[in-house]
Order: C-alpha cells, then structure tokens, then sequence
C-alpha cells in the first residue's frame, strides 16, 4: 500500500481553501496549480503576466523544495493561461527555470482562473527524492 504525504509550507498559501500544495505518493510528487500569489495568497503583479509567472514557478520551486526535490524533478508541467499571446514569455521561461531534458508540458488557455486577475497558473508531477 502506497503511503501518501501532504507537503506544506509555513505558511501555507492553500490551506484556507482545503488544498494539499503538494502530495507525494509512489514515488512522485504532484503539485497543486501554483498561481503569481505571495505566502499569504495575495495577487502579485496585477496584469503583468512576467511577474505572475515568476513568481508562480517560484512558488513551484518552494513546493518541491518542501518535498525535498527542485524544479530539475520535475518530469510533466501543465501551464494554464488566459491569452496564448504569452506563448513566447512561457517558451524563455521555461528555457530559464528548467533544464534538458525538459520536462513534458502541457499549454492550454483557459477562460479563467479561480482569482480573476490571475494570468498563469502551474502545476506538475516531479520524482520523489
């Protein structure tokens, strides 16, 4: 029987709204969708989707770092986006934040987020260390 163990943070930007930030379970890691909001689940960078999405993957970044890994674990992303015109900002970041060989993705543009004045959210399977 596979054990399954909820990742945190202190604090945990997600625990208001009853979401695990991530869950490790057979030996992967699967992070919940990591949106441009700061430790305490405030919108940071209103209408500007480069500081949304930075700080989405660092959002990323701090969750697999919590589960013991880094973004170099991470083997699928899913990408949600509001408009495709960010297709080559999410292309250069992807080169910036993720190294060969690069992890599976997948792009979709969504009519909305769960906040309104979100622009990106991210999420992704990475290997348990």
């Amino acid at each position: 029987m596979s054990v399954i163990q909820r990742v945190s943070h202190d604090p945990d930007w997600y625990e208001p709204y009853r979401i695990s930030l991530a869950i490790k379970a057979g030996g992967l890691v699967f992070v919940s969708g990591q949106a441009g909001i700061d430790e305490h689940g405030r919108t940071v960078g209103a209408g500007d989707f480069d500081a949304q999405a930075r700080r989405a993957l660092h959002n990323l970044a701090t969750v697999l770092e919590q589960g013991g890994g880094s973004l170099a674990d991470v083997v699928k992303v899913t990408i949600m986006v509001t408009d495709m015109s960010y297709l080559d900002r999410i292309v250069a970041l992807r080169e910036e934040y993720f190294t060969r060989p690069y992890p599976a993705d997948t792009l979709v543009q969504v009519a909305g987020l769960a906040q309104p004045d979100w622009l990106v959210e991210i999420d992704a399977i990475a290997i348990a260390r």
